[in-house]
């Protein structure tokens, strides 16, 4: 497998030397960014052909090719260097910025790269959005499509059920069920009685009263009394026929 070289991307490292973190100051942050362990820091560029040759900085206006130069300092915290292109004199062409926070190297990102984090973050996100919103989406043939939460079934648990408040009967509701209950209780006496609660059920003796005569029976009574006390009147002969005289 080939190795995949770190220069390619260098915005997701740093550097840092801590022996020269304490003496970090503007006249030496250029020589500290020019350490060989630094990945930032192109050897081939004409900061390093000064250093050779023992020469000042300002010798850089006079070349042309690849430099580094102290852009801003806050000290003693915060350092900007800028890797540039010089053509002349007069005319650069910035390629990369770096800042130095406490002695840490970091390569600043450019602005394409910003742009396309941030939509990649943005995309992300509403990628999962859509995806959680998908996982609550129910579907059935005969009810079609609803939204199933969990959330909502542990709310309807936890949630307290309110209790209905009973409100008081009238006295003609009283009244009613009093005289209901009598009415049972003639119609269908109870069978078993006990004295005291614990104690074994005695059997109640019904007595059995004679059941009135109903109107039918009256009736039939009534019948042959009135047949009895009136006689029947006396069936007469049908009349005779007599023969016409011509």
């Amino acid at each position: 497998m080939a190795s995949v070289d770190f220069r390619d991307n260098l915005l997701g490292i740093s550097w840092v030397d801590s022996g020269w973190v304490p003496i970090l100051n503007p006249g030496n942050v250029l020589d500290y960014f020019s350490e060989r362990s630094n990945p930032f820091y192109d050897r081939t560029c004409n900061n390093e052909i000064v250093k050779m040759q023992r020469l000042t900085l300002e010798h850089l206006n006079q070349m042309v090719g690849v430099e580094y130069i102290l852009l801003h300092a806050q000290e003693p915290i915060l350092y900007i260097i800028r890797k540039q292109q010089r053509q002349s004199p007069t005319q650069v062409i910035p390629l990369a910025d770096y800042y130095i926070i406490a002695g840490v190297v970091y390569q600043a990102p450019d602005l394409g790269t910003v742009i396309s984090s941030r939509v990649l973050s943005a995309v992300h996100g509403i990628q999962s959005a859509f995806d959680e919103a998908m996982s609550y989406c129910r579907y059935h043939p005969s009810k079609g499509y609803w939204w199933h939460f969990k959330d909502q079934e542990e709310r309807e648990k936890t949630k307290p059920k309110s209790k209905k408040k009973e409100e008081p009967s009238s006295l003609f509701q009283r009244h009613r069920v009093d005289t209901l209950l009598l009415d049972l209780r003639s119609k269908f006496p109870p069978t078993f009685y006990q004295p005291k609660p614990g104690d074994k059920p005695i059997p109640v003796e019904v007595k059995k009263e004679p059941e009135p005569p109903t109107e039918a029976a009256k009736q039939e009574e009534r019948e042959p009394a009135t047949k009895s006390s009136a006689p029947a009147p006396p069936s007469k002969p049908p009349p005779e026929k007599r023969a016409r005289l011509q």
